[in-house]
């Protein structure tokens, strides 16, 4: 069993209101959030953006692992996350990927590619659609 800690405070109204986030590891020390930054351009991070950040985290380190089994090392993984939050709920991750990886075939890639799409801790704790655009580069 892995437990780790993140924290929020948020001060004032929820539109007018601001807010801090931290973790455990101080990786996140006390991050600005508001309404600007969650719903126009503010400064600062969002929940939204958090999870996409975790997503493509946890991705990465998924996919890295399925490919290790595989009997390959991959070079490098580069995932992005787009996160949709519409009435209230996140309803898509659009998972982009673009990994190399010598030796291996696109038809195995794409087979650990949806894997860790399915596998990985984060996409199993959303309740939303998740997309994925998987690319092996040369």
């Amino acid at each position: 069993m892995n437990v780790r800690r993140a924290s929020a405070t948020w001060k004032g109204t929820g539109k007018e209101g601001t807010g801090t986030v931290s973790t455990q590891s101080t990786a996140l020390n006390n991050i600005q959030f508001s309404y600007g930054s969650r719903f126009e351009e503010g400064v600062g991070t969002n929940p939204e953006e958090l999870v996409g950040a975790a997503h493509a985290g946890c991705y990465s380190m998924k996919l890295s692992f399925l490919i290790v089994a595989d009997g390959f090392v991959d070079e490098s993984i580069n995932t992005s996350a787009k996160v949709t939050l519409d009435q209230g709920k996140i309803t898509t991750v659009d998972l982009t990927v673009k990994a190399k990886v010598p030796g291996m075939s696109a038809e195995q890639f794409e087979a650990a590619a949806q894997n860790a799409k399915e596998n990985c801790p984060i996409s199993k704790s959303l309740n939303a659609d998740i997309t994925l655009n998987a690319t092996l580069e040369a």
